[in-house]
């Protein structure tokens, strides 16, 4: 019996199947396209939680877009393993033509894609990728003389005045849908299966708020305030567009723009300076820093009982939820490298294993701003007071009564280290690392 010939779509960041660069150009082969999403061992095997609240996220995702395809009497195949192993098993089963697949930029994916292009290549069948996850990549958005940007505000600026109409377009994946190809419903793999268990708690809701949208300027700080729109997940495993969010983002409102524009230059960064995916400082003389490699003060910021309050309301709303708001990242980041001064890399990963939205080069970014050793970071100097930060940012202390009611008690835990002495101590061994 013939095998099916097919194309296939094989899904990653980008898990919906509406304005998915992929899909579009797979389906428009005019040959019957297979959609394929692999659980990756190699990910997976690392995961230390078995309720790892990502996992489930992906598992409800990959489920409705399931349910989506049988309407269509078509189905993805979902496996559970290696990609190669996987690619070797659909080469088997199927007469492929062609893989299409969406650009990733983290440094296992490269390694990853690199492999699974020559083993297909091998086999006879191409391989296509495209841009689906930013507005602007790797060297769309470059200074005059063709160099990367390192500083936001002038790549901000380039990137606007590059931005029309044809990058905010949708890809109109509906047109061609007729061309899935037909199949029964084929079961995926459950969490148990998988070796994972639910969390059991509700994800943020993949509707743009405009009114959130609207204000966000006004409110974005103020973390007791429902004033973010907790998109951030939905665009790390792409269950939302890039392009309709910022086509909503600049009718209305460029703060939140700006902030689609971060995302876009810590992606550009981490394609141009790989390095800082592989642990190390952007600017290289921060290497030299003698960090504190104080386990015990470690895990008391992990537990959120450093006896700061608004730093321990992050660091537990972040254990409980897998979020953490914006504002109190840049805080609990500052205390952890500059009050503590314990490396920025332990923050990183301790982030990488708890965000629900974890993106390495946007988490990366956001560490080594934090820290002072990033492109276009906040000066070695700029030591955030989180007390100051609190009567700026919480200053009815709802934030932080929700998520540390003690913290007005007798039995509250007393601050880890005095701000005053961590500032002074901060400013002399960044200063001494620094002039080496």
């Amino acid at each position: 019996m013939a095998k099916p010939e097919i194309n296939i779509c094989w899904f990653r960041r980008d898990l919906r199947l509406h304005d998915q660069a992929a899909l579009y150009h797979a389906l428009k082969e005019n040959v019957p396209v297979l959609p394929v999403f692999i659980f990756d061992k190699t990910i997976l095997d690392q995961l230390e939680e078995k309720n790892d609240r990502r996992v489930e996220f992906i598992h409800h995702a990959i489920t409705e877009m399931q349910q989506q395809l049988k309407t269509m009497n078509s189905s993805m195949e979902v496996y559970y393993g290696l990609p190669e192993e996987v690619f070797q098993i659909l080469v088997e089963k199927y007469t492929i033509n062609k893989v299409f697949t969406n650009h990733d930029y983290e440094p296992y994916a490269l390694q990853r894609d690199i492999a699974i292009q020559q083993q297909l290549n091998e086999a006879g069948i191409s391989f296509h990728t495209y841009k689906d996850q930013v507005i602007f990549e790797k060297d769309e958005v470059l200074k005059d003389d063709g160099k990367p940007y390192t500083v936001f505000t002038p790549y901000s600026r380039k990137w606007k005045a590059k931005l029309n109409a044809f990058y905010l377009k949708s890809y109109p994946v509906e047109k061609y849908a007729a061309a899935f190809f037909k199949q029964e419903p084929v079961a995926v793999p459950s969490l148990k299966e998988m070796g994972f268990e639910a969390a059991g708690i509700s994800f943020p809701s993949a509707v743009t708020k405009k009114e959130i949208i609207k204000k966000y300027k006004e409110q974005r700080d103020f973390p007791a305030i429902d004033g973010t729109s907790r998109l951030s997940v939905h665009l790390r495993f792409g269950t939302i567009s890039i392009r309709e969010l910022a086509r909503e983002a600049f009718a209305l409102n460029e703060t939140f723009l700006n902030e689609l524009i971060w995302r876009d230059f810590y992606h550009m960064i981490l394609w141009h300076f790989l390095q800082v995916g592989e642990g190390k400082a952007f600017k290289k003389e921060y290497d030299f820093i003698n960090w504190r490699h104080d386990e015990k003060d470690f895990q008391q910021w992990c537990n959120g009982q450093t006896g700061y309050p608004i730093v321990d309301a992050g660091m537990r709303e972040l254990n409980a939820t897998g979020f953490m708001h914006n504002r109190v990242r840049m805080i609990v980041a500052s205390f952890l490298t500059k009050h503590l001064l314990i490396d920025w890399r332990w923050g990183e990963a301790y982030f990488a294993k708890k965000l629900l939205d974890f993106d390495l080069a946007a988490n990366n970014g956001g560490w080594q701003w934090a820290a002072g050793s990033g492109c276009d970071a906040a000066p070695y100097f700029r030591i955030f007071n989180p007390y100051l930060q609190t009567q700026k940012f919480d200053p009815k202390l709802e934030y932080i009564r929700k998520w540390v009611p003690e913290f007005e008690g007798f039995h509250y835990v007393k601050p880890i280290v005095q701000h005053e002495f961590a500032r002074n101590r901060c400013l002399e061994v960044y200063s001494k690392a620094l002039k080496k």
